[in-house]
């Protein structure tokens, strides 16, 4: 690893913990999305697993359905059950002291094989794009790869999400890598680490924001007159100032968390991230790998 970058033997070690971990993860949320299972269950239980392994989420256990792209996650005593033939994204993160990575897959609930096509273009886009990255190479050459794969399957990719630079307590530090080729400027560079995530589609290939959702990032301190929002933001300001968390994490840090929630976002003391939707409402399938870009190579740690 180059001296510019100081990627020490220490966070390697830990970007590697948080890809061990991350992917159990993955593959323990790929078990539990069954017919009637539902979404709230299936988030504490994987959230939990993160947690007694050592680790914290990076964020929270997404589950988008169908056209639902990214950034759907269950708010607390959300109703919502998976049903059979839905196409579910999966995609989670463990972080260890700050060091995170990201994964996802997709899961037909039931088994019931209707997007054959949709699953393997994004897995073997992903595939693609792994092999490509490396030192100094074009990101650009990257999205071209992802691309060229969804494309054989007769399906678009999305091309306004990327893939992403992750540096330590930041998911998305700059660098994208694209789901498309033509693009033009970054390259990968030793001791960089990046989240490759292609997504396939049979819609237009573009996202719009949809609602706001449950997943939230803390935006800075303000004046709440509510007192239990006001105790409320000074947990998240102390538990999670940099990454994304849920609402339903906050049941031990205030008494109305729902409440209180709503109040800081109103205050501007947080953000909802919209959950992301296909512009044309096709269904949408994701697979994703975090990469730690060496000498020798792209080194897969989830």
């Amino acid at each position: 690893m180059p001296e510019d970058l100081k990627l020490t033997d220490e966070a390697i070690e830990k970007w590697r913990e948080a890809g061990k971990i991350t992917s159990r993860a993955r593959e323990l949320a790929a078990s539990l999305v069954v017919p009637g299972a539902r979404l709230e269950d299936v988030a504490e239980r994987v959230e939990g697993f993160i947690r007694k392994q050592g680790a914290k989420p990076a964020f929270p256990l997404n589950l988008s359905a169908d056209h639902l792209a990214a950034h759907y996650s269950p708010d607390i005593d959300d109703p919502l059950r998976f049903v059979a033939g839905q196409l579910v994204k999966v995609d989670i993160g463990a972080h260890v002291d700050g060091y995170p990575a990201d994964s996802a897959m997709t899961v037909e609930v039931g088994g019931q094989r209707r997007y054959g096509d949709y699953v393997r273009a994004s897995r073997e886009a992903l595939a693609a794009g792994v092999e490509t990255i490396g030192p100094d190479v074009s990101l650009s050459k990257v999205g071209e790869a992802i691309e060229l794969t969804v494309r054989a399957y007769g399906l678009r990719p999305i091309s306004n999400l990327t893939g992403h630079l992750i540096r330590r307590n930041e998911l998305h530090a700059g660098k994208s890598v694209p789901n498309v080729g033509g693009h033009k400027g970054d390259f990968a560079r030793v001791g960089e680490v990046f989240a490759i995530e292609p997504f396939a589609t049979s819609g237009d290939g573009e996202v719009v924001n949809g609602e706001p959702g449950n997943i939230y990032r803390f935006q800075g301190v303000r004046k709440v007159k509510d007192p239990d929002a006001d105790r409320l933001q000074k947990a998240i300001a102390r538990e999670h100032p940099s990454l994304p968390f849920a609402a339903r994490w906050c049941r031990t840090l205030c008494d109305s968390p729902k409440k209180s929630v709503k109040a800081l976002r109103s205050a501007g003391v947080l953000y909802a991230y919209p959950v992301l939707v296909e512009k044309a409402e096709g269904p949408v399938s994701q697979h994703e790998h975090t990469v730690i870009v060496a000498a020798s190579g792209a080194q897969l740690i989830t």
